[in-house]
This record gives C-alpha cells, sequence and structure tokens, in this order.
C-alpha cells in the first residue's frame, strides 16, 4: 500500500498540476465555478487513465470508469463547495485551490482505492 500511495501522489501532483494550470489560465478570463470545471474535466481524463495504469495497475473497463466517474463526482462537488466558501471567506481566487486541494486529495484516495481495489 506505500508505493500506492507514492503513485497516487505522483498521478494526483500531475492531475492537480493540470487542474491548476487550465484554473489559472482560464479564471481572469470567465467565472471562477466554470474555470475550475473546465480545469477539472481536464485532470479528470488525464487521472483515470493514469490512475489505472499505473497507480493502481488495473486495466480500464466500465466497471472502474463508472465508479471513477462516480468517486469523482463526489469529489468535484466537495471542490466546487470548497473553491466558493474559501473565496467567499477571503481567500484569493487564485490561491483558493490550495486549501480545497488540502481538503479534497486525501478523502478522493480513499473513494478511487475503494474503486479500483474492491470492485476491482
Amino acid at each position: 500500500m506505500f508505493f500506492e500511495i507514492v503513485r497516487f501522489g505522483m498521478v494526483g501532483g500531475v492531475a492537480t498540476a493540470l487542474h491548476y494550470g487550465v484554473y489559472w489560465l482560464l479564471h481572469g478570463l470567465m467565472n471562477v465555478s466554470v474555470a475550475y470545471t473546465i480545469g477539472y474535466f481536464v485532470s479528470f481524463v488525464a487521472n483515470y487513465l493514469l490512475s489505472a495504469r499505473f497507480t493502481f495497475k488495473k486495466k480500464k473497463s466500465v466497471k472502474n470508469g463508472v465508479g471513477f466517474a462516480c468517486a469523482h463526482l463526489f469529489n468535484y462537488v466537495l471542490q466546487i463547495s470548497l473553491l466558493n466558501l474559501f473565496i467567499w471567506l477571503g481567500v484569493g481566487e487564485g490561491l483558493a485551490p490550495v486549501p480545497v486541494y488540502c481538503i479534497a486529495i486525501p478523502t478522493n484516495f480513499v473513494l478511487v482505492r475503494f474503486v479500483f481495489v474492491k470492485m476491482g
């Protein structure tokens, strides 16, 4: 499990950087929630492909794809809610995703691990 967590961290780092990069490029051009959502979607696709193959060493399937999507739907609702909460609390739009990631990434690991390990 230790190496699984390390691999998850590596994939998560790539996915988070991709998400934040897209968000950062777009947040000044449009509503922050829309920019965050576009970044999340781009990151989601890369994250699924890398999580299946590298992190959990499983073949992509409809079953784990649907489970991954459901886990990420929960994660997305959590993140977009926290993003707007932190902005409302006065955290700048550029930095608001940082505390969101600190809360959502560990939650996401538990959900995604369940999908790939328990559901197959």
